[in-house]
């Protein structure tokens, strides 16, 4: 039986907590600014890429818009069509491989928020995969909107430092950290408490990418229109021009 990967690992039983993390408090602003990029057209028909528990769908669908998340994790997911319950929203809330879509020509927008499957594979070219996969899920004048890991931030900053300073009380905490510069990956011990109270300490890996490389994968797969900028936690804005200081950033590309 093929040994699991870590996010696969760290996704079990973790909705609850995944929800309580400060990584995962932006929902609102960050819908807001995706609203704003689709001009408010509630015709449109999204993909929520590595959806989770299912917070941009959720909050995009109570907003008007049709929404479908996909997810690797059936425990994220059941967490996701729970939530969805709660509020009488029909939602459909598949477990799909992003490197491995059925999809073809089907959604206008494609969303992959807080490192939604990419750039968490394990090798370069399984993140292609899912930026090749979502990429055909989209119709001819489609568009995606992501997040990612900024390579420029561990050039100029220390990781110990910024994990230390952005953690709170009952998030994920991360030790033994290294970057790699040949490879660009960030390999680390990450643990965290599940929602039964059971504590997990995972070796895991990340993909950090600068701006040059992210260009040259969204031109290499057709997108005429490609926007990096810096992404502050639930305040995405198109005038936050991408610097050292940035974790994250994010990604607006059309085709």
């Amino acid at each position: 039986m093929k040994e699991k990967q870590w996010y696969e690992s760290l996704f079990e039983n973790y909705g609850d907590k995944y929800d309580q993390e400060s990584f995962t408090q932006g929902t609102l602003g960050e819908c807001d600014f995706i609203e704003a990029e689709l001009q408010f057209n509630k015709s449109l028909k999204i993909l929520d890429v590595g959806c989770g528990t299912g917070r941009h769908t959720i909050e995009l669908t109570r907003r008007g818009y049709q929404v479908v998340g996909i997810d690797l994790s059936e425990s994220q997911l059941d967490k996701a069509r729970k939530k969805a319950k709660k509020e009488n929203l029909t939602i459909e809330f598949y477990q799909q491989d992003a490197r491995n879509l059925p999809y073809q020509n089907e959604f206008d927008v494609a969303i992959m928020l807080c490192e939604g499957g990419f750039p968490l594979m394990e090798t370069d070219e399984m993140n292609f995969e899912i930026l090749k996969n979502v990429t055909q899920s989209l119709t001819q004048q489609g568009k995606i909107i992501f997040t990612t890991l900024n390579g420029l931030f561990p050039l100029f900053n220390s990781l110990d430092k910024f994990y230390i300073s952005e953690n709170k009380e009952g998030d994920a905490s991360y030790r033994d950290n290294n970057f790699d510069l040949m490879t660009f990956r960030e390999y680390n011990i990450t643990e965290v408490v599940d929602d039964a109270g059971n504590k997990k300490s995972l070796k895991c890996n990340e993909r950090f990418y600068v701006p040059s490389e992210i260009t040259w994968l969204l031109k290499t797969l057709g997108y005429k229109s490609i926007d990096i900028l810096g992404a502050k936690l639930g305040a995405f804005s198109r005038n936050d021009k991408l610097t050292t200081e940035d974790f994250e950033m994010l990604v607006i590309a059309g085709k």
